[in-house]
């Protein structure tokens, strides 16, 4: 969830006003939204005071599940099929299920007498990262709310899923999901799921060069809500006006990308004017936690710069996580085309993607 979500839950709490989160918890099939998509319920007329579910009459009634939550305490997990006929009358047939819980904001966001409201603002504007991590159990269609942890980046964990094998899977998924960024619902073989949803700032993408593929990539990450740092050492490519919304830094490029704050949801793409700048920004680059590192280029340039970093001492590993060349391979030639190229490896990796056509998806 975004800070804005937070920020708005925050001013709530503030207030004094009794409020439920609704959250999707899972989903089956084709959905207006994704596991992890939440809404702030509020007990009044306006109902939804941030956040959606899809809309439609999905959204309604877990706003009313919501709203009896407030009023009565306990929780409220429920499948809504998108291809019944009230479906159908709000325009959401999708043919997919999606399980909807709702709970009141104490009981989501509290561990014991702890309120770790301010800890997760903290990390949804760029502190240390926290994952919150559901226990489900399944039974057949059926879901139920089975216990709930709060696991830090560095393996910390608030509260307890009641079971020292539980927690320590928790721990393990939290931590290899934080990168991501993104919720994940992951089945175990013992009729639990367990949804991580790791709170995080804005992704953030470092493009090093300010040329015209620069600028594509830049308006492209731009798009997908991304805070975008550009760093170029010529000023007629480096002028703020160019780049709308950006950060842009005019000097020695790859001195730049070492001086700069990574986070754990960090990207670099090195699209500069020249093989020895981008080899020099790369062997940079290598050198931070940014977990993403995008050469634009041949793959001659590719194995040429490769073998620099062997001569410098960087190792095979950190050499195989270079996304070189960066992007899908979608056949475009022109700067949009190759932004949206690399735009969507980053996003693949982001969310797990297949790649898939999803036409050819089962």
């Amino acid at each position: 969830m975004t800070s804005a979500f937070y920020a708005r839950l925050t001013q709530l709490h503030r207030a004094n006003r009794p409020v439920a989160i609704a959250t999707v918890v899972r989903t089956q099939g084709s959905t207006p939204q994704v596991v992890g998509a939440k809404l702030i319920a509020v007990d009044d007329d306006r109902g939804r005071a941030a956040g959606t579910l899809g809309g439609g009459c999905v959204e309604a009634d877990a706003i009313l599940a919501a709203r009896e939550v407030i009023r009565q305490g306990g929780r409220s997990l429920r499948a809504y099929d998108l291809s019944e006929d009230l479906a159908w009358n709000t325009g959401l047939v999708c043919g997919g299920t999606m399980w909807i819980l709702a709970e009141r904001a104490d009981d989501a966001l509290e561990v014991g007498q702890a309120d770790l409201l301010d800890r997760l603002v903290q990390a949804a504007n760029g502190g240390p990262p926290v994952a919150i991590v559901t226990l489900l159990r399944r039974s057949g269609r059926d879901l139920a709310f089975a216990g709930r942890t709060f696991v830090e980046a560095d393996g910390t964990r608030l509260g307890t899923l009641g079971q020292p094998a539980l927690d320590e899977r928790a721990v393990d998924a939290a931590i290899a999901q934080l990168p991501h960024g993104t919720a994940r619902l992951m089945p175990f073989e013992d009729g639990h799921d367990l949804l991580v949803e790791p709170v995080i700032g804005r992704p953030h993408l470092v493009v090093a060069g300010g040329g015209h593929v620069a600028l594509a990539i830049a308006r492209q990450a731009r798009l997908l809500d991304f805070d975008v740092t550009i760093l170029e050492d010529r000023p007629e490519f480096a002028r703020p006006e160019r780049f709308e919304g950006a950060t842009v830094i005019e000097g020695d490029v790859p001195a730049a990308i070492a001086s700069l704050d990574y986070g754990w949801s960090s990207f670099i793409v090195i699209a500069t004017r020249g093989h020895k700048l981008d080899a020099d920004c790369v062997l940079a680059a290598v050198g931070t936690p940014a977990r993403y590192i995008g050469l634009l280029g041949s793959r001659r340039k590719t194995i040429l710069i490769a073998d620099l970093l062997r001569e410098h001492g960087v190792s095979d590993e950190r050499i195989r996580a270079i996304h070189a060349p960066v992007g899908l391979d979608l056949g475009g030639r022109t700067p949009a085309e190759i932004a949206l190229s690399v735009m969507a490896e980053i996003t693949q990796l982001r969310y797990h993607g297949s790649g898939v056509a999803l036409s050819e998806r089962r």
